[in-house]
């Protein structure tokens, strides 16, 4: 059900944050890009916030925000910080918000308005859905190789 695609998504997430308690530091260079576990977390909630925004702004009948996130390509000097229980219960806090945010908007809308493919050639509501529910790459980075 789509409802339950962005839920289901994050608690994979969550799930395989736990394992990074007690992090070693070490970056993993994987898929082009240096990964640690606050950048992965900061990958999952810009790619949650941004999409939310993408499907409010639509059903809005405004015009979407262009992404303009620095995205997976930088690293920054925060996302080698140690990553604690407490920025695991943070990330918790944070990404299950966004993911009751999904399933409050997703519950509202009908087969047509989900299916819905934009003039401008833009994906339906239910494909990007989709798309963001593929947030769990982020945190599959970190596995172990």
């Amino acid at each position: 059900m789509i409802t339950e695609l962005i839920p289901t998504a994050v608690g994979e997430v969550l799930d395989r944050a736990a394992g990074w308690l007690g992090w070693d530091g070490r970056p993993v260079s994987r898929d082009g890009n240096a990964w640690t576990p606050h950048k992965a977390m900061r990958r999952v909630a810009d790619h949650l916030l941004d999409h939310l925004a993408e499907i409010d702004c639509r059903l809005a009948g405004l015009p979407t925000i262009p992404d303009e996130w620095h995205g997976r390509r930088v690293t920054t000097h925060a996302d080698f910080a140690p990553f604690t229980e407490v920025d695991l219960d943070e990330a918790r806090s944070r990404l299950t918000r966004l993911a009751a945010c999904y399933r409050a908007r997703l519950e509202r809308l009908d087969p047509e308005t989900l299916d819905h493919e934009p003039a401008d050639g833009a994906w339906s509501i239910r494909k990007v859905v989709e798309h963001v529910a593929n947030v769990t790459y982020y945190a599959r980075m970190l596995d172990p190789a």
